[in-house]
This record gives C-alpha cells, structure tokens and sequence, in this order.
C-alpha cells in the first residue's frame, strides 16, 4: 500500500512540474511559434474583388447608375450583337489598328458576336489583343492560326450519338438534352458551334431552336432508357430558358423514376450575374425545382463556367450568395485556354477566387479539338504542368480535375490517363473502356505548339497517316503489356 502511495505521489508531482514548466515557457514566449513564415500578402490576392462602377469607363455605358446596370432586362436589351455595334460601342477607347484587326477577325470566325455589358466592361480596352476576356469572345484576325488539319465541327461526335435531335446518350448513365441554341454570350471557343447562335460567314448551323415537340421526343427516349439517372440540361444555356421553360423541364425530368440527378448548365453567373440577383421568376423556378428534388431525393444542381479570375467581382459574390442560401450547389467547368488561363498562376488564382465565391472547382478541359479557334488551343503538356502546380495549393475537394474529352466520343477522361502521348509529333491517345471499349482516341497538339519540321509533317498526308499509325500501334502495345 505504502509503495502505491508513494507512485502516485511521484506521477502527480511529475505532473504538476509538467504543467508548472508548460505554463512557464508559453508566458515567457515573445511569440507563438510557427511552421510557417508570415503569409504574403499576394497569396491572399482570390480575396480582391472588383467593387468599382467599372461600366462607367465605356462611354456608352457612362451614365448607367448601379441598379440600372444591375437589371438583367438592361443587360440582356444592351448586350453587344453584331461585329458594327461592337465597333461602335468601343470605337472611342480601342486602339485604332485593333478595331481594323477585329473586323476582320469577323468574317473568319465560327460563332457570331454576342458580348453583355459586364462582360464588356470588364475587358482592358488599353490593351485589348492581351485581355482575357476579350480574348474568348472577340476575335481578332492578326491572333488567328493555322487550323490542325485533324480539327472537325463536331469534334465530340454529338449529334453522331444522339438518338433524337438535341439529345445525345453517350455515357451509359448520362445523358445531354439540348433544349435550345442561343446563349447570353457566344464563346469563340464553343464546342458546339455546328449549331449554337446565328449562321455565320464559315458555318451553317443545326436547328435546334426552342421546340416542345422537339423536347417532347427527347423526354420519351429517357423514359423509356431505365439505365438513365443523370441529364445536363444545357444548349445553348439554360440562362436563355423562359422561366416556364425551366420548371417544365426540370419537373418533367424529375418525374421519371429512373432520373436521380439535373444539372442546368449554363456560362451565365460568368457573363450577366444579375440575372441570379434581378429576374426573380427564372431564379424562383429553378429554386422551386432543386426543392422540388430535394423532397424526392433527387440532386438538382447548377453548373457554370467561369475561365479567368477578372470575370468574378463582387456583383458575383451577391449573386453566387443568393444560390448558396437557396442551398443550391454550383459547380464549375474551366476551358484552358492560350492567352486565357494557361499559366500555373492564373489558373491557381481562378481555383482560389471560385472557392471565395462558393463555387466548386469541378472541371478544367483540355480545350476541344473545334475548327477556326486554333490560337486559343494548348498543348496537352501545358494542362498536365498546370494541373502539378494547382493541386495542392488549395483542399482536395476544391481542385478541379484536369479532363481531356475525347475527340470521337470517347467522353472525358483524367488528362494524366493517356495510353501514349508524343510531344513531338502533338499526339495522345485515350481509350474509355466504359464509354466505347476496344476504341482509340487521339487529340492532337495545336500546330503553333510543335516544331517547324513536325508542322511541315502534318501538312503531307503520307506523312499524317505514318504519324497517326505509329502513335496507335504504340498505344496498343501500352494497352497489351
């Protein structure tokens, strides 16, 4: 017992010297200590954003006070259509040579000009050819290049697997309605401009305008496919939908036992956030159709589309907040882009910024394989040194998966998930066992990436052919091993 005592003694004394010397050192100690030096301040740049009435310095725009220029009917009334208003909005801040530049960037362009208010604003128009925002909807003749001669309208093979109009199944549990074709804004860069916008000088479009009946056929075909659970809703972009037409849609999807999740896609919290903020009946009836799945345990989510850190401001934020509270999920799919976002800190600044405004980082693609958008293409290289730098620097859950979506149909696949890759000669290839098993999938680097001799190579056809078959043989034998 003695000895008990005594061991319990000398345990509760060593204890109290523990305590008594813990305490001792954290008073005596000039500063808490840290793995980590002082944060930079840059590092905490995601956090700045734009609180200006920037709009003010077009012209046009100069005496547009904040709730007027806040109003999506405003936006969508003054929205920039058509390569002569362009000009003539911008004509009094734009450099002379750029606007001769431009005009003709026109005429060789695949998609039709359509720019909002805010997204105009937005753009440096001291030093338009290097502005990020300019870059992805106004082209400019001088910056054009060279078309790879593998480029095609379709790349993904849309309309090859859809089974109605407007309607492609190409994941086994997932399919794409298209219920519309027009857009708040035009991307030079769509991937799907065989259709989207008006026709232009290079490109007759596929109809697929705003038709119920239409619509009508695709809702059949996905009632009557059990293996279907997951339908994007896109277009064109659902922003452009009625109010009516979202809440028909998104109600009569629902209704289909085997549907478990929508995704409305749409690029408009990028380009006109104030129609989240303004046009209470369109973001009334999405709200009434995420609670409507809610109650059903189906997910009904938001995915947008943002490229580059300038185009999110503080009209974002409130506008992205107003999703956050309805308790709808917004998730985001970047384009990598040249000129864009193709440096690693760029695109680091864009994860951090959309994490700020509760935004998902979901998706970074490899920019589609699409005719007349050449100078915005990246080598697959650049998306694989991105993707290094950018993981890690934010949760896991907040970084984006860096996706190639393989040309043919293949759908996406990891970018690091290649079965050959050439740098020289600019070619991967992807195989997507779930998707199309037993196929290949080759993207090819833009020309402006590879060597001068490798580009001479893609102009001979013999020399194409040996490239491509050399690249699949050496694919198949990875496959075999």
């Amino acid at each position: 017992m003695n000895d008990t005592k005594a061991t319990e003694s000398a345990l509760q004394k060593k204890t109290d010297v523990t305590i008594t010397e813990s305490h001792k050192f954290r008073a005596d100690a000039p500063e808490v200590r840290s793995a980590r030096p002082p944060v930079d301040p840059s590092e905490l740049e995601f956090r700045n954003l734009r609180t200006d009435e920037f709009w003010r310095a077009i012209p046009a725009f100069a005496d547009i006070d904040e709730e007027t220029f806040l109003d999506s009917v405003w936006q969508m009334r003054n929205s920039v259509y058509g390569s002569d208003k362009l000009i003539e909005t911008v004509k009094d801040i734009a450099p002379d040579d750029w606007l001769a530049d431009a005009v003709e960037g026109f005429s060789q362009a695949p998609m039709a000009v359509r720019v909002t208010p805010y997204l105009l604003s937005l753009i440096d128009w001291s030093d338009p050819y290097n502005d990020p925002i300019r870059t992805q909807f106004i082209p400019v003749a001088s910056r054009l290049t060279s078309d790879h001669p593998m480029l095609t309208l379709d790349s993904l093979n849309e309309q090859k697997d859809a089974p109605v109009p407007g309607l492609t199944h190409r994941y086994h549990d997932k399919a794409l309605f298209l219920p519309l074709n027009t857009c708040p804004v035009y991307c030079r860069f769509c991937t799907r401009s065989y259709a989207i916008g008006v026709d232009t000088d290079t490109v007759e479009k596929v109809n697929l305008k705003v038709n119920p009946k239409r619509w009508e056929e695709a809702f059949e075909y996905i009632a009557s496919r059990p293996e279907l659970e997951d339908i994007v809703i896109s277009g064109g972009d659902a922003f452009n939908l009625a109010f009516k037409h979202v809440e028909n849609i998104g109600m009569r999807l629902l209704d289909i036992p085997h549907i478990k999740r929508l995704r409305f896609a749409t690029k408009g919290p990028a380009v006109m956030p104030m129609k989240v903020l303004s046009d209470e009946k369109w973001f009334d009836a999405l709200s009434r159709v995420v609670d409507e799945g809610r109650k059903r345990h189906k997910q009904v989510v938001v995915h947008t589309h943002f490229n580059n850190p300038n185009e999110i401001t503080e009209i974002t934020r409130r506008a992205m907040n107003r999703f956050f509270e309805r308790g709808i999920i917004v998730r985001n799919q970047t384009v990598l882009q040249r000129g864009v976002n193709d440096s690693e800190e760029t695109m680091k600044l864009l994860v951090k910024r959309l994490g700020e405004v509760n935004v998902h980082p979901y998706y970074v693609y490899q920019h589609d394989m699409v005719k007349g958008v050449e100078d915005l293409r990246t080598s697959l290289r650049r998306n694989l040194d991105i993707e290094k730098f950018v993981r890690g620097a934010t949760a896991g859950f907040n970084t984006p998966m860096f996706i190639v979506d393989a040309p043919g149909g293949g759908g996406k696949r990891d970018a690091h998930s290649y079965e050959h890759y050439d740098t020289d000669t600019g070619i991967s290839v992807y195989t997507a066992p779930s998707v199309k098993p037993g196929k290949f999938f080759m993207y090819f680097d833009p020309l402006h990436s590879l060597k001068e001799e490798v580009v001479q190579d893609w102009q001979d056809e013999k020399r194409r052919e040996e490239m491509v078959q050399d690249a699949l043989s050496a694919a198949l034998a990875h496959v075999n091993r």
